[in-house]
C-alpha cells in the first residue's frame, strides 16, 4: 500500500485537467482489477474526498494482487434518529423524503448520490455499490414522527437519493414496513425506483392507489440492453422496467417515466423511443433529467466512458461541458437538473414534443392530504427507551 497525504492539495482534477487526469488514471493501474470488481458499475474506489491519507493499491513486486479478494457486498446496521429528512431546495417538488439505505448495489455509474459515502469515511466508487448502510427502524421512526402534534402533511419522496427496491430490500424488507405506516395513516407518498421488485408491494400500493395516496415514477434511462448492463449492472433489465409500469399502471396506480439521465451522444438520441415504449406500457406522465457529474461522479463517469465507449470520450465530455458552463457540473438551482445552453435547450424542446406526440403532457392529479390519520402513538414511549 502507497499512502499521500491531500493536505493542501484537490483530491481532484478541476474540469480544465480533466483529460490528463484521465490519462494518468489508465496509466498508473489506479483502475481496480476487473476480476475483483465484476458485476460492479465503478473501475475506481479512490479514498474519501474528507479524508487525510489517501490509500493506493500498486503491485509490489511480490506478485500479491491475486490475494486480494472480490468486492462483496457488505450491509451495516444505521441507527438513524428520524426516518424523515427535510429539504428546502427550490427545485425539487417536495420538501421531505425518506431513504431506508445507504448506498446503492444497483452500481449506476452516474448516480448524483455516489458523494454523500465520503460522510461515512468511505468512497464514492466500489465502496458505494458495496458497503451499505440500512435502516430497519425506519418504519418506527416514521410511525412516531407521525404522532407527533403539530405534524403538517406533505407528499414524502422515496427513492430521490439511493432505490429503496435494491437487491438487499429482498431480505431486509425496510421499504414494505414503511409502506404499511403510511398506509395506515392514510399519508401520501412518491416513490422512484428502476426496480421490478417494486411490485411485491402491489397489494399494499393497489390500495393506497384507491385512495389516491400514491404515485410511482419507474427511471427508464435506456432500451439498450448493453448499455444498460454496463451503466447500472444490478439494475432490472430495460424489458422488465417497461414491464413494470404496465403492471403498475394496470393496477390503478399514478405512473410515470423518467428518462433520467439523459447522456448526449451516449443515450439522449433513445428519448423519443424510451418515451413511446413507456406510453405503449401505461405511463402517463414523463420526465427527464440531464446527466449530473458532481465531485467524485465526474472522475468515475470518465473513467467508466474511458473503458467502455472510448471512442465517444471527447464528444460526450465535449457536449456535457457546454451544458455546465464549460465545466463538468454546475450544481446551480435551476440549471442543475436541465442543463444550459444550446444542446440543453435542444433536449427540452424534443422532450415537449414528444410529450405532446405521445400524450404525457397531461397533469398528473395531486394525490390527497387531507385523510391523514395520525398513529396512535401506541409503542412509541417503548420506542424512546
Amino acid at each position: 500500500m502507497r499512502e499521500q497525504s491531500l493536505a493542501g492539495q484537490a483530491a481532484f482534477a478541476p474540469a480544465n485537467t480533466a483529460d490528463i487526469a484521465d490519462a494518468m488514471i489508465v496509466s498508473s493501474g489506479l483502475r481496480v482489477e476487473v476480476d475483483r470488481r465484476r458485476g460492479r458499475g465503478a473501475g475506481l474506489n479512490p479514498t474519501g474526498r474528507f479524508e487525510a491519507q489517501q490509500r493506493e493499491t500498486v503491485d509490489d513486486g511480490w506478485q500479491t494482487w491475486e490475494e486480494l479478494p472480490p468486492f462483496k457486498t457488505e450491509v451495516q446496521v444505521e441507527k438513524p434518529r428520524t426516518a424523515i429528512t427535510r429539504n428546502e431546495s427550490p427545485d425539487l417538488s417536495f420538501d421531505r423524503s425518506i431513504n431506508p439505505y445507504r448506498g446503492c448495489e444497483h452500481g449506476c455509474i452516474y448516480c448524483f448520490a455516489r458523494p454523500t459515502h465520503a460522510y461515512m469515511g468511505l468512497s464514492a466508487g466500489l465502496d458505494f455499490e458495496t458497503k451499505l448502510f440500512a435502516k430497519p427502524d425506519a418504519a418506527k421512526l416514521l410511525e412516531r414522527e407521525l404522532a407527533k402534534p403539530g405534524y403538517k402533511v406533505r407528499v414524502i419522496a422515496i427513492g430521490t437519493n439511493t432505490d429503496p427496491y435494491q437487491p438487499i430490500e429482498k431480505e431486509w424488507r425496510i421499504m414494505r414496513g414503511i409502506l404499511e405506516v403510511l398506509n395506515k395513516a392514510n399519508h401520501p407518498v412518491s416513490i422512484v425506483t428502476k426496480s421490478a421488485m417494486i411490485l411485491r408491494d402491489l397489494d399494499i400500493l393497489r390500495e393506497m392507489a384507491g385512495k389516491n395516496l400514491v404515485r410511482v415514477g419507474v427511471s427508464v434511462t435506456t432500451l439498450d440492453r448493453k448499455l444498460a448492463r454496463t451503466m447500472e449492472p444490478r439494475a432490472a433489465t430495460p424489458p422488465r422496467r417497461l414491464e413494470t409500469i404496465h403492471t403498475l399502471a394496470e393496477a390503478g396506480i399514478q405512473t410515470a417515466v423518467m428518462a433520467a439521465p439523459l447522456i448526449p451522444a451516449l443515450n439522449d438520441h433513445e428519448l423519443e423511443r424510451i418515451l413511446e415504449s413507456a406510453t405503449a406500457a401505461g405511463a402517463a406522465e414523463a420526465s427527464y433529467v440531464i446527466l449530473r457529474l458532481p465531485l467524485e461522479v465526474s472522475p468515475l463517469f470518465r473513467d467508466w466512458l474511458l473503458q467502455h465507449y472510448p471512442d465517444r470520450y471527447r464528444h460526450v465530455m465535449s457536449l456535457v461541458r457546454s451544458m455546465r458552463g464549460g465545466k463538468d457540473y454546475d450544481a446551480e438551482f435551476g440549471k442543475r437538473m436541465k442543463g444550459a445552453g444550446p444542446y440543453a435547450w435542444q433536449i427540452a424542446r424534443r422532450f415537449e414534443m414528444a410529450s405532446r406526440r405521445f400524450g404525457l403532457t397531461r397533469r398528473s392529479v395531486p394525490l390527497r392530504d387531507d385523510l391523514f390519520v395520525p398513529p396512535d402513538g401506541s409503542g412509541v414511549q417503548l420506542s424512546l427507551l
